[in-house]
């Protein structure tokens, strides 16, 4: 049996099923069998390393990827959602696809006007032009759950309290009743941290 050795990087969580796996004697470890890099993407191979080591609270890596890829996959941040959606506005052109990004825990986003218990239709989303309210262009946000398999070329990624930066790490949360609760779960947890990754491969653009 072979089995990509890349497995044991902490997003894959396969440490218990990893160690028992080990133990049989025609098991082999081999990097060739990972798909470093997506061919949807390989003109921005330096995304996945970013957000890795941004999630992953590795400042240098998080750096070097970013420097790598910053001229073919800009990002901008604001606090002004209003700026987002006109900077997307301003960089896209011709028939590029453009759209918001939400966690599926982002439930504090309604004073913003972004409601990610809106049904999102996939067909609609991604085919139906700019004038059409359903459409991709900037009014409603989808989740990282429908967004699955299709891509922008420029997303607005909108960060809620789920996900919070301490200084050092990451603290989690989950928002019930008319407060954000803290969450203790460990798998819970890494779920609203994956959520996130899948979320931050449409940002930017690619050239």
């Amino acid at each position: 049996m072979h089995i990509s050795s890349r497995l044991t990087d902490s997003e894959y969580a396969a440490g218990n099923a990893l160690d028992a796996v080990r133990q049989r004697h025609n098991t082999h470890f081999d990097d060739c069998l990972h798909l470093a890099i997506s061919m949807r993407s390989f003109r921005a191979e330096h995304v996945s390393a970013f957000v890795k080591a941004l999630l992953d609270c590795e400042k240098q890596p998080a750096l070097d990827a970013f420097t790598h890829m910053v001229d073919r996959y800009p990002i901008a941040i604001t606090r002004d959602l209003s700026r987002a959606k006109q900077w997307i506005r301003d960089h896209a052109r011709g028939t590029d696809r453009f759209g918001l990004v939400a966690s599926s825990k982002a439930q504090r986003l309604k004073p913003h006007a972004i409601d990610i218990r809106v049904d999102v239709n996939p067909v609609h989303r991604f085919l139906n032009e700019k004038e059409d309210t359903h459409s991709s262009y900037l009014e409603d946000a989808a989740t990282e759950f429908q967004v699955q398999s299709l891509e922008f070329d420029w997303a607005c990624v909108t960060w809620d309290g789920d996900l919070r930066f301490t200084g050092s790490g990451w603290s989690y949360h989950d928002f019930r009743g008319d407060r954000w609760c803290n969450i203790a779960n460990l798998d819970n947890r890494r779920y609203l941290c994956n959520a996130s990754a899948s979320c931050s491969p449409v940002l930017g653009k690619e050239w």
